[in-house]
């Protein structure tokens, strides 16, 4: 049997997905700003899915910016906002675990005399709101904060950090990382305070290589790619149609089964977590399982190193991730475990399990099976 519990590395393309993306590299394959009968038949795509997305998020089709993916919707938060708002201010505020997406352009902005401050966690991984309000300044012009945390499935405050930010630093812009939320919550941006949000599509069943951001329209952002003026001027270059495309369909299919999904991976997170409890010294970290995101369940398996763990499932057919596999193939200590307050032999031995609705019970039964045969025998192999 193979399993695959690392969702949020990446997903598995709807067949609806597939379809479009074949359709529309094959078929209705013009460029969108061509004047002629085939770009206005692939402009309609791109139409098509801005008007999707923004009926899920009940925004306006023209605040939907398509980008790459989430890298580059994180950078186009981060550093247009801070370049077209710095006579306002220099101040940026962030947290300590936010994805390298945001913390590298953080680091960045830093470099280029930007003030960054980041905020704690507590040993959840969630946020200090009270950190937050002490920080907030007149001179603050942008706070980003993930909505879950991708290593730990931690579900941060949005909706209150938003007000707080409101009422403290008005002229701020708030930028919320999404990517490991949308497909998961139901998030409206105007009602919850959010100027500025990250979305990516290979996290929901959509193709790589594409995604948005969400602006709102009255927030200041400074392009950041220049060249033919595409998509109003905010991001020239032509169009990933198929791209686009597969990301509208997968969003669409991914919200009109929500509750069903969101429900389903509770219940594959809360009976792994069961299972596990059968198996010693094994701990559950971060958040109480329905209080963190559904998909997410991050474990230290103690006395066993996440690196050997994770070959040795794979070795039977069972895919996980010791840590976030959006940055590199070079493993590094994690920021977000260590902000969290956690030992070092723990963070060397914590993985991450992530599901997808697509997932089932039996594929749960054959990794606890696995697990239970296998973890004994590692800890004996780790202390000769």
């Amino acid at each position: 049997m193979e399993v695959y519990f690392d969702n949020s590395a990446t997903t598995r393309c709807y067949d609806s997905v597939k379809d479009i993306v074949i359709r529309t590299m094959t078929e209705d394959f013009g460029n969108p700003s061509a004047m002629h009968l085939k770009g206005v038949e692939a402009e309609k795509y791109v139409k098509d899915s801005a008007a999707r997305l923004a009926r899920i998020l009940k925004v306006q089709e023209k605040e939907i910016l398509f980008t790459s993916g989430g890298t580059e919707s994180d950078n186009l938060a981060l550093i247009g906002a801070a370049m077209a708002n710095k006579r306002s201010g220099n101040h940026i505020i962030t947290t300590a675990v936010e994805h390298p997406a945001v913390s590298q352009p953080a680091l960045f902005l830093q470099e280029q005399g930007f003030e960054v401050t980041y905020l704690p966690v507590d040993s959840r991984g969630v946020v200090k709101l009270d950190a937050l309000e002490a920080v907030l300044r007149p001179d603050t012009i942008l706070v980003s904060v993930m909505y879950v945390n991708n290593e730990v499935g931690a579900v941060m405050p949005v909706e209150e950090i938003g007000r707080r930010i409101r009422e403290k630093s008005p002229k701020a812009l708030f930028h919320v990382d999404a990517i490991q939320a949308f497909g998961k919550y139901r998030i409206y941006p105007k009602k919850m305070g959010i100027d500025l949000l990250s979305v990516s599509s290979h996290k929901i069943h959509g193709p790589k290589g594409v995604g948005f951001l969400y602006i709102n329209e009255k927030a200041k952002i400074q392009p950041q790619i220049l060249g033919g003026g595409q998509q109003s001027g905010m991001r020239s270059g032509t169009d990933n149609v198929p791209g686009i495309a597969g990301l509208g369909v997968a969003a669409e299919e991914i919200y009109r089964n929500l509750d069903a999904n969101v429900e389903k991976m509770y219940c594959l997170k809360e009976h792994i977590a069961k299972g596990l409890t059968k198996i010693p010294d094994i701990r559950i970290n971060g958040m109480e399982l329905r209080e963190g995101a559904p998909q997410i369940l991050s474990i230290s398996v103690m006395g066993v190193r996440s690196e050997v763990l994770l070959h040795s499932l794979e070795e039977r057919g069972i895919f996980i991730s010791a840590g976030s596999a959006c940055s590199s193939h070079k493993r590094k200590p994690s920021s977000t475990l260590a902000a969290m307050g956690m030992p070092k032999d723990q963070i060397e031995s914590t993985v991450r399990l992530s599901f997808s609705e697509e997932n089932t019970v039996e594929e749960a039964d054959y990794f606890l099976q696995v697990m239970e045969e296998m973890v004994p025998m590692l800890r004996r192999y780790s202390r000769r």
